[in-house]
């Protein structure tokens, strides 16, 4: 039986290297459609909670997890021989940048260099980790050619980006167009057979390269258009006009506007990460990708402007930072989710406490951080006592919190999320980002 075949008649069997924020929603909507599904990953904690049917991914229905284990669609393994046994493969592991900004592609390396081992003929793989245009043709492709087997024949390779937006509550995996490109026109063919088995919408580029390139340029856009709007901020900062106010009287018009909004940094696992692959990529072709740079420059700057708020904002009430005891509102990157990976939070914390502040957190979706070597817990609203801190900062706008409170009783908020604008008039004690008059 053909791969082809075996796709068609839902007897393929597939496998996800990587079972977190991208991996574990794609396995589910392979088992959600009847699909044999074994996870791969080298953490055994998360390999034994999916085979207890136990979900940890905010974006995984429970109910939809412990189905598909009770129904014998979904195991999980750590161990990689289990490949020979799989007609197609789906990597979702992680690619972080290095200190030097430059990419880490030692995830891949480790999943590709296992995926080589078990190798054999009728196989598809697709690499969905987001990674420098190139990196599927020139870095995956010769080591699996080194089984004799050929690319577009034998066996079949391409890129697909994953588009994961955490706690969207309408785009999904299923919902999401699925952009596929292969090494070879037939390598795309094969994917798109199979993607298309679970998402609605599959969008065929022309090689791999292009759907590497697609993901970079959908992250770069947001990135740089967030940095010139963190900028306007300061500049609105500097002209003592409302940025908020001028962001959504722009956004009137009805062509050639996008609105975006400012705040305290970036963060997530794509639009801090992402275009510095491709501006590295661009530096080995003797290229300068200015925008990216740029933007990269002022949303890394972020953090340390909403100290220098704060810092005005306590020497107003005669305080300095040194000694101030802080609480921060949000540790999550983003509203309503509970993920911390590159928060500008993080930041925040770091300069205060380098600064001699004494600082605490609350967020109702991150219990605890890892934090200098031991960890740091969430201060509990139940119990908090917000007369006790001398300034608040909003990082991240969590939906279940009544600001309006908070700033009744703290002598001082910094708002970088503009939480405040519907009541801001009714308070002196408020410094909005892109808001000096406030």
């Amino acid at each position: 039986m053909t791969l082809e075949q075996k796709i068609a008649n839902k007897e393929v069997k597939i496998g996800i290297i990587g079972l977190g924020y991208v991996g574990l929603p794609l396995a589910i909507e392979f088992t959600n459609n009847n699909f044999s599904v074994t996870g791969i990953d080298v953490l055994q904690e998360k390999v034994d909670l999916i085979n207890r049917g136990k979900n940890y991914i905010g974006d995984v229905v429970d109910g939809e997890l412990a189905h598909a284990v009770q129904a014998g669609f979904l195991k999980a393994t750590t161990d990689f021989a289990v490949i020979r046994e799989l007609d197609a493969i789906s990597i979702c592991v992680p690619t972080p940048l290095r200190k030097t900004k430059d990419p880490d592609v030692s995830y891949i390396i480790a999943a590709l260099e296992e995926i080589a081992k078990y190798l054999h003929k009728d196989m598809l793989i697709v690499l969905e980790s987001t990674t420098y245009p190139g990196t599927t043709r020139e870095l995956m492709l010769p080591k699996l050619e080194e089984s004799g087997l050929k690319v577009g024949q034998d066996f079949y390779l391409a890129f697909s980006p994953e588009r994961v937006d955490p706690g969207n509550p309408v785009y999904k995996t299923k919902n999401t167009p699925k952009v596929i490109g292969g090494v070879t026109k037939k390598c795309t063919e094969i994917a798109k057979l199979l993607y298309e088995e679970v998402v609605d919408t599959v969008v065929p580029v022309y090689s791999s390269e292009s759907a590497e390139m697609v993901k970079l340029l959908e992250n770069t856009f947001r990135a740089i258009n967030i940095g010139l709007v963190n900028e306007v901020a300061l500049m609105c900062d500097k002209l003592g006009v409302d940025v908020w106010e001028v962001i959504d009287a722009a956004a009137t018009k009805p062509f050639g506007f996008m609105k975006f909004y400012p705040g305290p940094g970036l963060g997530g696992h794509c639009i801090p990460i992402d275009p510095f692959y491709l501006s590295w990529k661009m530096k080995t072709l003797n290229y300068n990708a200015r925008f990216i740079e740029l933007a990269g420059e002022i949303n890394t700057a972020m953090p340390e402007y909403v100290v220098e708020l704060l810092t005005e904002g306590l020497n107003q009430q005669k305080k300095a930072i040194n000694g101030s005891k802080l609480l921060i509102l949000g540790m999550a990157y983003k509203r309503d989710i509970d993920d911390v990976r590159e928060s500008p939070a993080l930041d925040v914390m770091k300069l205060l406490e380098a600064k001699g502040a004494a600082v605490d957190y609350h967020d109702p979706y991150v219990a605890e951080i890892q934090w200098n070597g031991g960890h740091k817990k969430s201060v509990s609203s139940k119990d908090w006592d917000l007369t006790f801190y001398d300034a608040a900062i909003v990082i991240t706008d969590h939906k279940n919190l009544d600001y309006e409170i908070v700033t009744r009783k703290v002598p001082l908020l910094i708002d970088t999320r503009n939480v405040t604008g519907k009541f801001i008039s009714s308070y002196k004690n408020i410094i909005r980002l892109g808001d000096k008059r406030g």
